[in-house]
């Protein structure tokens, strides 16, 4: 489990649920506020069509659209091979210079226009943060007597009976020269006498571990640069991973007693498979995780012995998915394994972990979601959700039943309390809406009750109310068979939910805005090529939009690793003319589109800038050309905005940096919505 202790980026806000903006303070639980509660009483409707989780295994492919090569040859004169490489990077670089400096100008031009109202939502995102956050805090790590915990990025040691109120500081990020970074990770050695720490910029995906030795005054043990995950298999052995171009691959052990050494003890040789690392809730075995986006591969490290070589579970086993965690000598399995090829508890003995040996414990019934699951000394808790409604099942292994408790029928999401102990009598865990603020909760396992969080109800909105709806399409296991010559299944669900709101009165195309981001600019802008007409406005963050020329091209870092969910078009020319049917880029043809309002980063690993910056172009142009060509009186032109921003990533940026940008999305929603009673406020920003 990751103890995320800073902020993940006000940025997701638009990917929420309807009229909901999701985003995190820097040391808080999600927290879910209505950006448009106090906006204006405006009949619109935003969709979130994200599908990236900001973790390499599920994240989209990398780069986008690769840069153009020109000839410099000229007649008469020899130009070596090498020399005409380099010339046309150098004019793909100056093509790619020039358009990014095209862009700036024109939103320079532009974002006063948006000035004012980004103040003002602003102002209404912070007033609604310090309304609802003020009894959060960062997640509690306990052992035994001690509890440990951050706060604005200091790390602090309390006694467990003594209060909070007496905690000491043991050291800062601004101690360790980190001052512009995030503590992303934290780990604790059994002993206690070690802490590793990462420590990660908004500005970049890979993080910086930092091994502290704790006591009256801790020092810097060792720094391990671009760590990504790592585990603690004993009281002075550190197993971590390192992350190079988006990969994980290797697994490295470092010890930290008198005859000090790191070695290599694992590498993947296949490039669709990433490498974490996870310690079972008991501690008795550490797991080297290696995944794909199909098929998975576990080998254990037994704590008791860190330095044997790791063991293998389950050779890996196309399209079969595992975790492992351990009790009394069992290892308990969750897997895809068997029919239905959805999640279910099997176990093994530790002695025979093949899957012919796998025992089922548990399996969800049909059109069952889970959602998240942990593992207790005597139980385990299934989160899971049936026609989006959230319920939890608690399997005893003393007992043997199944308890299945229903969370209050207002709950769309909940989240997990971080590092839970192995051997606590209760699981604690929040629940929240579009318009409920996070509510905590609690599961007893001794008095097998749901305890509900003492607190005066205070809805963020007054007088409204979530409803839940289904939408029938074409796509049934939405995953799974959306991926490669499937993926027009998703473009068809996201058109029949749009549809379905129309056909219900909650929304209709003048008022319907849809955000997305990642992965996720693939459906929003497929629709936009196929069916304009359906929203009025569009805000993409970093959109993944030219699929085609990305999974062409196997030097991006994350293409390989992608294959498994969009294909091959360089081995497979039916792949190739499916994903040319539905990729945004190659697709966009003179018609009338939404408005359009894209975020990119400079420093985007996954998601590069070149390509964002031409498919605008060709976006734009595409508008223009169906405006002249149809040249009636007053013909609407959508507004196409590239917001670049020289700070921030694919998946993290800094509370400021995210609450601007979220305001300035929000702004321009507002104002496209806002032109449909007011239509003279787009004529004049046409002219």
């Amino acid at each position: 489990m990751k103890v995320m202790m800073c902020c993940a980026g006000l940025r997701n806000l638009l990917q929420g649920l309807t009229f909901s903006a999701k985003y995190y303070s820097k040391h808080n639980p999600a927290q879910r506020v209505c950006p448009y509660s106090e906006i204006g009483p405006k009949k619109c409707h935003i969709l979130g069509c994200s599908k990236s989780t900001c973790t390499h295994r599920t994240a989209p492919a990398g780069s986008i659209l690769p840069r153009r090569f020109f000839s410099c040859k000229q007649e008469g004169t020899k130009v070596s091979s090498k020399r005409k490489q380099n010339t046309s990077i150098v004019t793909s670089d100056l093509l790619h210079k020039n358009l990014l400096k095209s862009e700036q100008k024109n939103w320079n031009n532009i974002s006063p226009t948006y000035k004012a109202m980004t103040k003002r939502i602003k102002e209404k995102l912070e007033e609604l943060h310090n309304t609802y956050t003020l009894n959060s805090r960062s997640p509690r790590m306990r052992f035994g007597e001690n509890v440990y915990f951050e706060e604005d990025g200091c790390i602090f040691l309390a006694k467990a009976d003594d209060g909070e109120g007496n905690a000491k500081i043991l050291f800062t990020v601004e101690d360790l020269g980190f001052s512009d970074a995030f503590i992303q990770r934290i780990r604790i050695s059994p002993d206690q006498r070690y802490m590793a720490i990462s420590l990660k910029s908004e500005n970049s995906e890979e993080a910086t571990c930092i091994v502290m030795k704790l006591g009256n005054l801790p020092v810097v043990e060792k720094v391990i640069p671009s760590a990504f995950s790592f585990e603690w298999a004993a009281n002075d052995v550190l197993y971590y991973t390192t992350q190079k171009n988006l990969k994980c691959q290797n697994v490295f052990m470092t010890t930290f007693t008198y005859q000090k050494h790191t070695k290599l003890v694992y590498t993947e040789q296949d490039a669709r498979f990433f490498v974490d690392l996870y310690c079972t809730k008991d501690r008795r075995f550490l797991t080297i995780n290696s995944n794909s986006k199909t098929t998975s591969e576990v080998w254990l490290v037994d704590c008791r012995h860190p330095f044997e070589s790791p063991a293998l579970v389950q050779a890996r086993t196309t399209g079969v998915i595992y975790h492992i965690e351990h009790r009394k000598d069992q290892l308990y399995i969750l897997t895809t394994y068997g029919e239905p090829a959805e999640y279910k508890l099997m176990k093994a003995p530790i002695g025979s972990s093949g899957k012919e040996n796998w025992q089922l414990v548990y399996a969800l019934e049909k059109k069952t979601k889970l959602v998240d699951f942990e593992m207790f000394s005597d139980d385990c808790i299934m989160f899971l959700k049936n026609a989006a409604h959230l319920y939890l099942n608690v399997i005893s292994f003393v007992s043997y039943s199944v308890q299945s408790i229903k969370l209050p029928t207002w709950a769309c999401e909940f989240e997990l309390e971080s590092h839970p102990e192995h051997t606590t009598s209760t699981c604690y865990f929040q629940l929240s809406s579009p318009v409920h603020p996070p509510k905590c909760f609690a599961y007893s396992f001794k008095e097998n009750n749901l305890i509900e969080q003492a607190v005066q109800e205070v809805p963020i909105i007054t007088n409204c109310h979530t409803t839940r709806l289904l939408a029938k399409s074409k796509g049934l296991s939405w995953h799974r068979d959306g991926c490669q010559q499937n993926k027009l299944k998703g473009l068809h669900d996201l058109r029949a939910c749009i549809m379905l709101l129309h056909q219900l009165g909650f929304s209709q195309p003048k008022h319907t805005a849809l955000a997305a981001a990642s992965a996720g600019g693939v459906l929003a802008g497929a629709l936009c090529n196929t069916d304009p007409a359906l929203i009025r406005a569009m805000v993409l963050q970093a959109p993944f939009v030219d699929v085609l020329n990305t999974m062409m091209k196997t030097h991006l870092p994350l293409t390989i690793e992608e294959q498994e969910e969009w294909g091959n078009p360089l081995e497979d020319e039916k792949c190739m003319k499916y994903i040319k049917s539905y990729c945004p880029y190659q697709n966009i043809k003179p018609q009338r589109y939404p408005s359009v309002f894209i975020t990119a980063y400079e420093n985007d690993e996954r998601v590069t800038l070149p390509g964002i910056l031409q498919y605008v172009q060709k976006l734009r142009k595409a508008a223009l050309d169906h405006a002249n060509r149809t040249s009636k009186k007053g013909n609407w032109i959508p507004n196409i905005i590239l917001d670049v921003q020289a700070n921030g990533s694919h998946c993290n940026s800094s509370w400021e940096h995210s609450l601007n940008e979220v305001a300035r999305h929000l702004a321009f929603l507002n104002r496209e919505l806002e032109e449909v009673c007011h239509p003279q406020h787009h004529s004049k920003s046409c002219k």
